[in-house]
């Protein structure tokens, strides 16, 4: 037998399944990486070896097997609150922090049989789409240390990246799974606005927010979505009378057998144009032509498409993100004082915000999302690069001027935030290597409710790629 992180999750659930593999043996072997491993990256704040332990000899006594991740390790991201264990959001405001509840995610991903081994890295409450916060240090990408792995599910990505996990679920606002995902070489999906109930996105402002999956191959991101959308294989538990259109799954049939033949629009515009000097740099446009040519030797059609200029995008998404930070919990000079000098000035600003500021800019991005979707319906998907720029150093991003942060975080990732805005499924592939050995990736788009076009269409792309075979050094 191959050592068990070589296999995919999906592998590894069929060998609990069947007996081949107990949930104790497996995460045994995962918290032997951790230990091995993450002092090197940097992908876990707190790892949670003996709880994880009980959790997986409680699995082995209940009669039950069925849990879409039964005995699978998965790692929780620290902007969720888990009963019991050190929850920091990523900021030494919370260092102290134990929660006596958990954030429904978290009991929904425990319901569906999963074995938490502790918490994952994300940047101060992920306002960033960077990790690298004061109160943990910064998670390194193992491809390259001295690189990041994005933000802000930035330890999620880079724990299975490194073989410390196999799959691990995440939260996207403007990218934050899909950033780290393409930076670390990983598959990583934003679902429908409402998809998942207990992450749906519906109750975070603007709808941005979004739970996902972020995985080795796009198998293991279906089993993960399913499981997260449906954690006891029944009806979905949706809050609210607003849902995803279409069916709620499961998508790992689409995933596995990958079939059919799409319209394809290919785009290299953004909705940043119109304020930012956005550069596609040639290493994402290489993985962005590789897939153009894939997609196209497999027989799909694909035509160009462009955004027409929107002035009103970038200053509504940047209210949005100033207004989110506005609510963080400071209460006095001294609780402002333990923040990261952006979170302070973001804090800053978005208490300074007018409540018509707020309103025109939601409803300048209700007038985006009408546009875009108007915009990409003649196509099955649209195929976009991933990121603009190959993974970013560590410290590469201004601390201190807020403005310029800002624009940096655009600059290297400008084809996300617009699918947030959205509400519409994206998911990224790792097609492409650089010279220096660095992951590089696409993103496709989909219609609203089509992830099952988008799983087929990965799984398409990967049997040709191969990219799962692919191991950083530090593997």
């Amino acid at each position: 037998m191959a050592d068990l992180h070589e296999y995919t999750a999906l592998t590894q659930w069929r060998l609990l399944q069947q007996g081949e593999l107990t949930p104790r043996e497996l995460a045994e072997h995962y918290l032997e990486r951790i230990a091995r491993i993450d002092p090197e990256i940097g992908a876990f704040v707190t790892v949670t070896a003996d709880r994880s332990l009980e959790r997986a000899d409680a699995l082995v006594r209940d009669p039950s097997r069925a849990a879409p991740l039964w005995g699978l390790p998965i790692g929780v991201k620290d902007l969720w609150r888990t009963a019991g264990v050190p929850t920091g959001f990523g900021s030494r405001l919370f260092a102290d922090l134990v929660p006596e509840a958990s954030d429904e995610i978290v009991d929904v991903l425990e319901r569906a049989g999963s074995v938490s081994l502790g918490k994952t890295a994300a940047p101060e409450f992920g306002f960033p789409s960077y990790t690298e916060s004061i109160a943990h240090g910064a998670t390194r990408n193992p491809w390259n240390t001295e690189l990041g792995p994005g933000g802000s599910s930035g330890g999620a990505a880079a724990a299975v990246a490194a073989g410390m996990l196999p799959i691990a679920p995440g939260s996207d606002g403007g990218g934050s799974v899909r950033i780290p995902a393409a930076a670390c070489g990983l598959v990583g999906v934003k679902p429908s606005r409402g998809r998942i109930p207990s992450a749906s996105g519906i109750d975070s402002l603007g709808g941005l927010v979004v739970g996902g999956p972020i995985a080795r191959t796009v198998a293991d991101a279906a089993l993960l979505l399913d499981a997260m959308i449906q954690p006891v294989g029944a009806p979905s538990d949706h809050h609210y009378a607003l849902r995803a259109p279409g069916e709620d799954g499961p998508f790992l049939s689409a995933a596995v057998h990958g079939e059919g033949r799409y319209q394809l629009g290919a785009m290299t515009s953004s909705a940043w144009d119109a304020a930012y000097d956005v550069l596609v740099e040639p290493e994402a446009m290489a993985a962005f032509d590789r897939a153009v040519e894939a997609f196209s030797s497999m027989g799909h059609g694909i035509e160009e498409v462009s955004l027409p200029t929107d002035e009103t995008y970038a200053p509504a998404f940047r209210t949005l993100w100033q207004a989110g930070a506005g609510g963080i919990p400071v209460e006095s000079a001294a609780d402002l004082d333990l923040l990261e000098p952006l979170t302070r000035w973001l804090v800053g600003r978005g208490r300074s915000l007018l409540a018509w500021e707020l309103s025109q800019a939601l409803d300048a991005l209700t007038t985006f999302e009408r546009s875009f979707i108007a915009r990409l319906a003649p196509f099955d998907a649209v195929l976009t690069p991933a990121l603009a720029m190959t993974p970013r150093p560590i410290g590469w991003y201004d601390q201190e001027d807020g403005d310029r942060n800002f624009a940096q975080q655009v600059l290297y990732t400008p084809f996300t935030s617009m699918v947030n805005v959205s509400g519409l499924p994206a998911i990224v592939l790792p097609v492409h290597q650089t010279d220096a050995g660095l992951p590089m990736g696409v993103q496709l788009i989909g219609r609203p409710g089509g992830e099952a076009a988008l799983f087929a269409l990965g799984a398409q792309l990967e049997r040709r790629i191969r990219w799962q075979n692919r191991r950083p050094p530090i593997w």
